[in-house]
């Protein structure tokens, strides 16, 4: 029998990323299995990262488990999130996730857009 190798995370999580969704998914008002990456055009930099609940998953989601939680990725957004760390940063001026992303080319002043552009190849390929 062929043995396969386990196929790398489209994203990792941070210690502090997995505390910030263990706490918004356990102080929620309904019963929450994580939370769904995504990204979508906007902002003045192209686009925006999008981060929704999730009650039920979505066939064809990738699903990331680490440190006690699940991230599911929407499928569209695969190419261009591929080697990111999701992370939760407080600072004195805004609480809020962010992405180490290799696939960002730049980003907007305020920070809440970027411009992505899809992993290469490479990339993409060992994660099939």
């Amino acid at each position: 029998m062929a043995s396969t190798r386990p196929r790398p995370s489209v994203l990792q999580l941070t210690e502090r990323a997995a505390e910030r969704v263990r706490q918004v998914t356990g102080s929620a008002d309904k019963s929450l299995i994580g939370v769904r990456v995504g990204v979508k055009n906007g902002g003045c930099a192209g686009m925006e990262y999008t981060l929704d609940p999730v009650e039920t998953p979505v066939a064809g989601d990738d699903v990331v488990h680490q440190h006690g939680v699940s991230v599911y990725i929407d499928p569209k957004a695969v190419l261009f999130l591929l080697g990111s760390v999701m992370d939760h940063e407080t600072t004195k001026l805004r609480s809020g996730f962010v992405f180490h992303n290799p696939n960002e080319v730049s980003s907007c002043g305020c920070g809440e857009s970027v411009m992505l552009k899809p992993a290469e190849a490479k990339e993409a390929e060992a994660h099939a």
